[in-house]
């Protein structure tokens, strides 16, 4: 479905995750009645938007979304048009528990060896950032092949002598990056240390103190 702009309500400030609930059965009629819906939210505020857009019920047939954003890069993609609305909540609630270090983290993970598929993944992520490590400072291989080499301590360069000065750095880091499944993403390297992460959310109950409908 082709997102349509926003005619009944502007978005004043990206939150984690916003919304653009909308009337399912006036959008059919070819009307956009809706607006936008900052998450986590609560009962009452859900409740409010869908007096305030014509729906009198919190059935999900009822409503579509017809726009979605997130300032965590990445996170959209995993967003339609009729993805559950508590599971988004629960999402939200997740994410605003996490600091600007594992939000970085938390991106580059998102495309990191496939480990996200859905909303759930995205969920169960957020109680599994310890299985990965990240490196700063690294913007590409060759920072990785000189890190391991010279500045982690784990070789001993006096041993090589001049041939230390031939060295290819870039090779090695690239060797390392791939063994690792490692990506490089804003002027880090993060890579996974665990072969399995702990599922939390079984992508079903979403808990009640997180549901909104």
């Amino acid at each position: 479905m082709q997102k349509m702009s926003a005619v009944s309500s502007t978005q004043k400030e990206l939150k984690t995750i916003s919304v653009f609930v909308t009337n399912f059965a006036k959008y059919n009629n070819g009307e956009l009645i809706g607006e936008w819906l900052d998450l986590p939210t609560t009962p009452k505020k859900i409740k409010q938007c869908f007096k305030r857009i014509g729906i009198n019920n919190s059935k999900h047939e009822e409503f579509i979304f017809t726009d979605y954003k997130s300032s965590i890069e990445g996170i959209s993609k995993y967003i339609s048009e009729y993805s559950n609305l508590n599971e988004l909540n629960y999402l939200a609630y997740k994410l605003e528990e996490l600091d600007d270090d594992d939000i970085k983290i938390y991106e580059a993970a998102i495309d990191l060896n496939g480990y996200v598929q859905s909303l759930a993944d995205l969920i169960n992520l957020t109680g599994n950032l310890d299985c990965f490590h990240c490196l700063s400072g690294l913007k590409d291989e060759y920072d990785l092949g000189y890190y391991w080499i010279v500045e982690s301590g784990c070789y001993n360069l006096e041993l090589l002598g001049k041939l230390a000065n031939y060295f290819d750095y870039e090779a090695f880091g690239y060797d390392i990056a791939l063994e690792e499944g490692g990506i490089f993403y804003a002027g880090h390297y993060i890579y996974c240390m665990e072969d399995s992460f702990y599922e939390d959310y079984d992508g079903k109950s979403v808990p009640e103190e997180y549901c909104l409908l």
